[in-house]
């Protein structure tokens, strides 16, 4: 007598029942409880050392004392402030410029060799040009940053561009479109995709560039004030400090994301995204 095993279908129970998977953000919380416990263990353990890893306890409490002082805001708010100035500039510079050079192929042609070897260079190449320029000013972490995000909008943008339908950029010219018309009405949607991830990269590497802009340089913001706690021994507060970046990028992330599903809303990848 041949007995026959009948293998279960994938993500249904025995009972042939479909099982749901867990939420993304419930496996998401699991992970940062996961690390926050390995963080306040293994110092109270003697796996590290506290005067390298104090616990997260600690970081807690030294987070709490600094959001008591007006140093703290007034850092928080220079981060910020020059995050948004520097992407608003890429933001711009890198939408018209993209649209400029991509909707005419003589300047690309003609520039595509410039942008490839410009936009490999590191931002943290341009220090010494920027403290030379501006000193400890702003402004010079703000160059770093409108260069770095620049790049990254710029690149996406051609992508856009040259991904318009052929026929129908042939079509606005027969019909003699003004050049604004064309790119509202042929170039624009077709680009907007690519310019919000412009937008969602830039973000990202903005706010990467304007702390590493602080902490190196020493202008105004939370990354000097990182640097100053390391070189007080302040290693508690300097985990703290180092905690409110990292909630800063969250933030950024979750808000570039909504943005990008409200503003392709219409798209079918953010519709598919949204009914699965």
């Amino acid at each position: 007598m041949t007995a026959v095993v009948t293998a279960g279908t994938p993500g249904r129970g025995q009972d042939g029942r479909r099982h749901r998977p867990p939420p993304t953000w419930l496996l998401g919380l699991i992970g940062l409880a996961g690390l926050v416990t390995t963080v306040e263990l293994a110092p109270r353990a003697g796996l590290v050392d506290e005067r390298y890893l104090p616990p997260f306890s600690d970081m807690v409490a030294a987070l709490g004392e600094q959001a008591t002082t007006a140093e703290f805001w007034q850092a928080l708010l220079e981060t910020l402030r020059g995050w948004a100035i520097g992407l608003a500039i890429a933001m711009i510079a890198g939408v018209v410029l993209g649209i400029l050079i991509g909707g005419i192929p003589p300047a690309r042609a003609a520039l595509n060799s410039t942008i490839e070897f410009l936009r490999p260079i590191p931002s943290v190449a341009l220090i010494p040009l920027a403290v030379l320029l501006f000193g400890t000013d702003m402004r010079s972490t703000l160059l770093l940053v409108v260069y770095a995000a620049f790049w990254q909008v710029l690149v996406q943008v051609l992508y856009g561009v040259q991904d318009v339908d052929p026929v129908a950029r042939e079509t606005a010219r027969s019909y003699r479109f003004r050049a604004l018309t064309q790119v509202r009405t042929v170039i624009w949607p077709t680009a907007l995709p690519y310019v919000v991830t412009g937008f969602r990269l830039g973000a990202a590497v903005a706010l990467i560039l304007e702390i590493t802009g602080e902490l190196i340089i020493g202008s105004p913001g939370l990354g000097r004030q990182i640097a100053v706690a390391q070189g007080s021994g302040a290693v508690a507060s300097m985990y703290a400090l180092v905690i409110v970046v990292g909630l800063i990028g969250v933030v950024v992330n979750v808000l570039a994301r909504s943005t990008e599903r409200r503003v392709l809303r219409w798209h079918p990848s953010i519709r598919r995204e949204v009914s699965w």
